[in-house]
């Protein structure tokens, strides 16, 4: 075993998994002009491994192995396997997929009958005491559904799997780009999402269940692709091909795909979501495999909702699965509309932007009451439950009753559950258009926005009044330990101001006030997820309107260029505070000024390629690093070179099996006898083998062990010269773990040192190089 020292500059460093290092440097966690100051304080120091938020849990995360690790038993094994075993993983590939789509199609269905119902019920319940005049009684009513709904979805959250609070959008996001936590994609995880959204948004948050069901499609993809659970007694031995990270990315990024198609019957706009926002790498045979996943989705979706027209589900009904028909007309528009058109992009990316800034604020601010405990989270949820009770029953009360128009196709007031013409207080014949936006289900609402049948149906005072409500309380709402997606709020708000200029514009504009109320949505959705094709395409599919391409491909264009002069998208900002290590796929521009040995730091622990079972050990214990380079030394070698790299949980195993030798001599032919490549494979949800289960007697720790059987004899080199924009770039590219960093010149050791993940993060570089402009 070697040390090698390198000298960094006033920098104390607290060792990490596989050599990544958590700063304790202060400055790095100053507010500097673009870096953003993640959630994590100095004082959470963890000497294991780096930390980050997930969902609302303070967690050890590590960094995923998407590199082949070719070694001797990697090379026998593939020289081993035959047609009829490749032919059976492809297979097997495939079904999984189909079992995703199906899965994930089942748990949306699921969802929205859930959420239809139990809603439903408390409408009708509040609508039936308003209707006798029993106001208190109604709000009552309506408050404490909510707030039993909310405390159920919270504990769950805050007891279970506070990793399930949030969208979860960004922790897959953080995951398809190499960031693992155990608790990202768990069982438990997957089982309070679930729950968890249908009573979030049954208790009428200004939530979405589209984010947290990307989640939740990440969770199947995941369970499905590990085997099952040992921890809860479901394993399949046959998937142990996929037992690999890999592979389960691959996994992965169809089960999130394949929840955006669940989530808005969008199959085509799921795949490109997951092409454009979800996965960091991407190849032909992923697009098939998305898109044969989301296929299945949208199948399963369309038997489901054809069973349920026969009346076989409650409550549930066409409005259950999003699907707004806004407008079967052709649009036309002219120069009026085009110049609105603009308006409405500038528009949406000044609000997006601001509302991207607020919601940093008070992730900020939620982050010290979730520090508390659980109780505190609980404690949190029940107050928002209650200010959004007292908004959904107490703004109706502002608006003026409107006469119901004649010659209606639909009865007014309506007296069930959904409806565009709610009654609240008003007397027979007219309605409350207030009430017909706020005592309904978010997705009601949006459709009654995007409606095109009466141009007056809701008033400009109202229509402002539901805007300032849904963007407040969508602010204030995300955060809070429930899962929360925030693409419905961002939707009903963009849609009311959307609605609010077709209004105005009414007397001189070609499109109606439904198509505004469209664009509007789009706009506010690209100002603040910034993204483009997969918003379009989306929004298309939801609307079954792809006459409105052009104009939705103008309006998303101009909201994103106008947001993006001012912050980043809602997700990146949440990746960056909740601390997830996330590689951009461009490198910064300082990174110009650096090369690759400018910040691998030491001490850096190798193995000679016959090494002391007691050295091996005693490095386990001491590091917990990931990654060991092994170096070949005289006698084996004329010189000392470098034979590779070996990881850790590679170690763990071959240790346990104690294929040792009394003297300093090669045995890996034994362990090639001895072992195969499934036995190093991956275990699921991070329940490997560890180091304290490992049983070595004193005369044993004096023997050595053979590491050239399990050392990866072609990682990724670059020299130390490298620009460290470069070895960014390649990092990232390539999906590494560990790239190892030699020498220029010879006559010194054969490795510098090995750059990770955390190595390439701008509080990293800029805590050891602060003269450095971030800007240049």
């Amino acid at each position: 075993m070697h040390l090698y020292y390198r000298f960094m500059e006033n920098n104390v460093d607290i060792e990490s998994e596989g050599g990544e290092k958590m700063e304790t440097n202060g400055s790095i966690f100053e507010d500097r002009d673009m870096i953003r100051e993640p959630l994590l304080l100095k004082s959470r120091v963890n000497t294991t491994s780096q930390i980050a938020i997930v969902g609302a849990n303070v967690c050890p995360i590590e960094s995923l192995d998407y590199e082949i690790v070719e070694n001797d038993l990697f090379k026998q094994d593939w020289r081993s396997r035959k047609k009829v075993q490749i032919f059976q993983y492809v297979v097997l590939k495939w079904t999984l997929v189909l079992l995703i789509g199906i899965a994930t199609g089942l748990v949306a269905f699921f969802n929205n009958i859930a959420v239809e119902n139990i809603a439903g019920f408390k409408l009708l319940l509040t609508g039936n005491l308003m209707l006798k005049q029993n106001y208190y009684q109604a709000f009552a009513a309506l408050a404490g559904c909510n707030v039993v709904l909310a405390t159920c979805a919270a504990v769950l959250c805050a007891y279970i799997a506070p990793a399930a609070a949030g969208s979860g959008i960004p922790e897959v996001k953080a995951y398809l780009n190499g960031v693992d936590a155990h608790s990202i994609l768990a069982p438990s995880t997957l089982f309070v999402k679930i729950f968890g959204s249908i009573f979030g948004v049954a208790a009428g948050f200004v939530v979405g269940k589209e984010g947290p069901m990307v989640h939740t499609g990440a969770c199947i993809a995941n369970l499905l692709g590990q085997g099952g659970s040992r921890k809860y007694h479901l394993t399949w031995k046959w998937l142990r091909y996929f037992k690999n990270d890999r592979d389960r990315r691959d996994l992965i990024t169809c089960g999130a795909a394949a929840g955006v198609a669940a989530a808005f019957r969008a199959p085509v706009g799921g795949v490109l979501f997951a092409l454009e926002e979800a996965a960091s790498w991407w190849r032909s045979a992923l697009l098939w495999r998305t898109f044969f996943t989301t296929a299945v989705v949208a199948v399963v979706l369309k038997s489901l909702i054809e069973y349920c027209k026969n009346e076989e589900c409650g409550l549930f009904g066409d409005g259950g699965l999003i699907m707004f028909n806004i407008n079967s007309s052709v649009p036309a528009y002219n120069t009026i509309d085009l110049l609105a058109i603009i308006l409405l992009g500038v528009i949406g990316g000044i609000f997006g932007s601001i509302y991207n800034y607020l919601v940093d604020k008070v992730l900020r601010t939620y982050s010290i009451i979730n520090e508390r405990g659980p109780a505190f989270r609980v404690l949190l949820v029940i107050m928002v439950s209650i200010l959004t009770s007292c908004f959904a029953f107490g703004v109706p009360w502002l608006a003026k009753c409107i006469p119901c128009p004649p010659h209606l196709g639909e009865e007014c007031p309506t007296k069930g559950r959904s409806g565009s013409y709610k009654s609240f207080q008003c007397p027979a014949g007219h309605y409350n258009d207030l009430a017909s936006l706020l005592l309904t289900t978010n997705d009601d609402a949006i459709r009654n926005l995007f409606s095109s049948l009466n141009t007056n149906e809701f008033r400009i005072t109202s229509l402002v009044l539901f805007f300032v409500a849904m963007y407040f309380l969508g602010i204030i709402t995300y955060g809070i330990a429930i899962p929360s997606g925030l693409f419905i709020p961002v939707i009903l708000a963009g849609a009311s101001y959307g609605r609010i200029v077709g209004r105005i514009l009414s007397p001189i504009a070609n499109l109606d006030v439904g198509l505004f109320a469209l664009l509007g949505a789009a706009s506010f959705l690209g100002g603040t997820m910034r993204m483009t094709v997969s918003l379009c395409v989306i929004l298309l599919e939801l609307t079954n309107n792809l006459l409105m391409l052009p104009l939705m491909m103008l309006v998303l264009l101009i909201s994103k260029t106008v947001a993006d002069c001012f912050n980043k998208g809602v997700y990146d900002q949440i990746v960056i505070m909740k601390g997830l290590p996330f590689l951009e796929a461009h490198a910064e521009p300082y990174m110009r000024h650096l090369v690759a040995g400018d910040v691998v730091s030491g001490p850096l622990i190798t193995f000679s390629g016959v090494e002391k079972v007691g050295n091996v050990l005693h490095s386990l214990r001491m590091t917990s690093h990931n990654g060991f380079p092994v170096i070949d030394e005289p006698p084996l070698t004329d010189a000392p070179e470098l034979c590779g790299l070996v990881l850790r949980s590679h170690l763990l195993v071959l240790l346990q099996g104690k294929v040792f030798t009394k003297h300093r001599r090669l045995s890996g032919a034994e362990t090639l006898k001895r072992y195969h490549a499934f036995d190093f494979a991956k275990a699921g949800s991070g329940k490997g083998l560890k180091l304290e289960d490992l049983e070595i007697d004193p005369e044993e720790m004096e023997m050595y062990v053979d590491l050239h059987p399990i050392t990866n004899t072609s990682p990724y080199t670059v020299v130390e010269t490298m620009s460290l924009a470069k070895a960014a770039v390649a990092f990232r590219e390539l999906g590494l773990r560990h790239l190892c960093v030699v020498p220029k010149t010879p006559g010194r050791p054969p490795i510098v040192g090995i750059l990770t993940r955390h190595d390439f993060m701008p509080e990293h570089i800029l805590g050891l190089y602060p003269h450095i402009d971030p800007h240049k």
